[in-house]
C-alpha cells in the first residue's frame, strides 16, 4: 500500500499553512481549558463534533486535550460519510494523508475484518476533521479510522465483538458526530425559532446524550426515532455503545465535557448545529490518589475546626495536591459522631474545584443540614467521611442495579431523591429494597420508579473518612 491522500480539507474547512492552523488550533485549545477547566479524567471511548474548528473547534479540543493527558497509544476512530453512500463498515484504503501540519500515517489493522475502500471514495469532513487535532494532541498515537454506514442490530454486534476483541491498555474509541441540526436548511423544526430556541435545542440534545450514556445502542437509537433526531453520527455513537458495553458495562460512567451550538456563536438560531464532547470512563479514572485524599481531608477538619473555635463560617481550601483538586466534582461531606449521624450535606455538579467544594461542604453539614442542630455544638469528637461520585449513568431495568456497588438517584414529578451506595451497608438489602428506599427518600410512592416518566440513575463513589477528625 502506498497511496497517499491529500485531504481537500485544507485552506476550505480550516488554513492551509501551518503556523496560521496552528495559531488556531491553539486559539480552541485556550477556549477549552477556559470552558472546561484543566484537569479531565481519562476514557475509554468519546464524542467529538467535526465542523470547522472555527465553530466546533473549542468542544472538539475538550475530547483532545483529554487524549493528550491520558496519553493514548492507539486511537480507533469511527466516521461516516455524509454522502451517504456506504453500507456496514469499510476501512480507507491507504497509507497516509496529508494536511498542512503533515503526513499521518493510517493503520489497517482491520482490513481482513472489514472492507477496503479508497478515501478519495469515503473522504469525508467527519475523519478528516480531526487528523490536525490528532496530529497536534498525540502525534506518536496510532491512527485507526473506520467509516461506519447504517448497520442491522446484528451487523453491529459483530462489528462491535471485532473491535471489543482488538482493545488493548491505550487504545481509545472516538465516535464523530454532530447532535441536532436545526433549521429550514436540514428540514428540521421540532420547534418554533424564538426566544426559547437555545434552551429548547438543549433540552433535545441532552435527550440523546442521557440516552447514549446509558451504553445501550438500541435505546440511543430509539429515542433517535422518537424525536426524528437529526444526529449525523448516530452509526459511529451506537457502535461505540456496543463496544463499551463489552469492555466493562457496569463500571463505565458518562461525562459531558463541553457542550455548545453555531446559534450561540453566530447569534443566529434560525440554523444552528450542536456540539458535543462526551466522556466514557471507567469509575477508576474519578478515583483521587491518596495524598489528594489526606488534603480534602484536612480541608474539611481544618473547617470544622474553625467553627467549633466560633471563627465567622470559615472555608479552609485544601492546600496541596494535584491538579485533579482543580476538577469540578459532585461530592457529599457526612459528619459523625461514633454512629451517629451529625449532618450530611452534598451537591449533584460540581460548582467550583474540589479543593474550595469540600470545606464548604463541610460547613453546610456542620450548621446547615435542617435535620440536625449544629454539629459543633455538642461535645466529642467528629468523624468526617467525603463521598466523591462519578456521573450519573441512566439504566433502564431496576435489575442492572447492584447493592453495594452503586448508589442511586431518582427523579419523577419534579421530585427526586439521592442515595449513597453505603446507606445500604450492614443492611441485607436486595435492589428492589433500595430502590423502594429510594423512592421514599424522593416523597414517591411504593413502585414509582417503574412509572414510565420516573428516571433511575446509577453512580459509584470513593468514600474516605478520618474518625476523630476535630476532638
Amino acid at each position: 500500500m502506498s497511496t497517499v491522500h491529500i485531504s481537500p480539507y485544507s485552506g476550505q474547512w480550516y488554513p492551509e499553512a501551518a503556523a496560521e492552523l496552528e495559531a488556531l488550533l491553539e486559539q480552541k485549545y485556550a477556549c477549552s481549558r477556559a470552558r472546561t477547566g484543566h484537569s479531565l479524567p481519562a476514557g475509554l471511548g468519546f464524542v467529538t463534533p467535526h465542523a470547522g474548528p472555527a465553530y466546533s473547534g473549542a468542544v472538539a479540543a475538550g475530547v483532545y486535550r483529554t487524549l493528550h493527558q491520558q496519553r493514548a497509544e492507539r486511537v480507533v476512530l469511527l466516521a461516516f460519510p455524509h454522502r451517504g453512500m456506504l453500507r456496514g463498515v469499510a476501512t480507507p484504503d491507504v497509507r497516509a494523508i496529508v494536511t498542512p501540519l503533515g503526513e499521518r500515517e493510517i493503520d489497517r489493522r482491520f482490513a481482513g475484518d472489514f472492507r477496503a475502500l479508497p478515501e478519495g471514495r469515503l473522504c469525508d469532513h467527519s475523519f478528516e476533521i480531526q487528523l490536525p487535532f490528532l496530529q497536534r494532541s498525540v502525534p506518536r498515537a496510532v491512527v485507526t479510522p473506520l467509516y461506519v454506514g447504517p448497520l442491522t442490530a446484528e451487523e453491529r454486534s459483530h462489528a462491535a465483538g471485532v473491535l471489543a476483541a482488538a482493545w488493548q491498555p491505550g487504545t481509545v474509541f472516538v465516535a464523530s458526530s454532530d447532535f441536532t441540526h436545526y433549521g429550514r436548511d436540514f428540514d428540521h423544526l421540532p420547534f418554533p425559532s424564538d426566544r426559547h430556541t437555545a434552551q429548547r435545542l438543549r433540552d433535545l440534545d441532552f435527550q440523546y446524550i442521557e440516552a447514549a450514556g446509558s451504553l445501550d445502542a438500541c435505546r440511543f437509537l430509539d429515542v433517535l426515532d422518537r424525536h426524528q433526531g437529526t444526529v449525523c453520527g448516530s452509526a459511529p455513537i451506537a457502535l461505540m455503545l456496543d463496544v463499551l458495553r463489552r469492555l466493562d458495562r457496569e463500571s463505565i460512567y458518562p461525562s459531558v465535557i463541553d457542550y455548545q451550538t453555531s446559534g450561540e456563536i453566530t447569534g443566529d438560531f434560525h440554523h444552528s448545529v450542536s456540539y458535543a464532547a462526551l466522556g466514557f470512563h471507567s469509575q477508576t479514572a474519578f478515583w483521587l490518589e491518596a495524598d489528594d485524599c489526606e488534603a480534602l481531608l484536612n480541608s474539611a477538619a481544618e473547617t470544622l475546626r474553625g467553627l467549633r473555635e466560633g471563627r465567622a463560617r470559615p472555608l479552609i481550601a485544601a492546600r496541596g495536591g494535584s491538579p485533579a483538586l482543580a476538577a469540578k466534582r459532585a461530592a457529599f461531606v457526612s459528619l459523625h459522631r461514633d454512629e451517629e449521624l451529625l449532618g450530611c450535606i452534598g451537591n449533584l455538579a460540581g460548582r467550583c474545584p474540589l479543593a474550595e467544594e469540600i470545606a464548604g461542604l463541610t460547613r453546610s453539614a456542620a450548621i446547615d443540614d435542617p435535620r440536625f442542630g449544629p454539629a459543633t455544638s455538642g461535645a466529642g469528637p467528629i468523624d468526617i467521611e467525603i463521598s466523591l461520585l462519578t456521573p450519573f449513568r441512566r439504566i433502564y431495568n431496576p435489575a442492572e442495579f447492584c447493592v453495594g456497588k452503586h448508589g442511586g438517584f431518582l427523579t419523577l414529578e419534579h421530585r427526586s431523591g439521592l442515595l449513597l451506595p453505603q446507606v445500604a451497608e450492614g443492611r441485607e438489602w436486595r435492589a428492589e429494597d433500595f430502590i423502594r428506599a429510594l423512592e421514599r427518600k424522593s416523597n414517591l410512592w411504593k413502585g414509582a420508579a417503574a412509572d414510565p416518566k420516573a428516571k433511575l440513575f446509577v453512580f459509584e463513589a470513593q468514600i474516605f473518612s478520618r474518625k476523630n477528625a476535630v476532638r
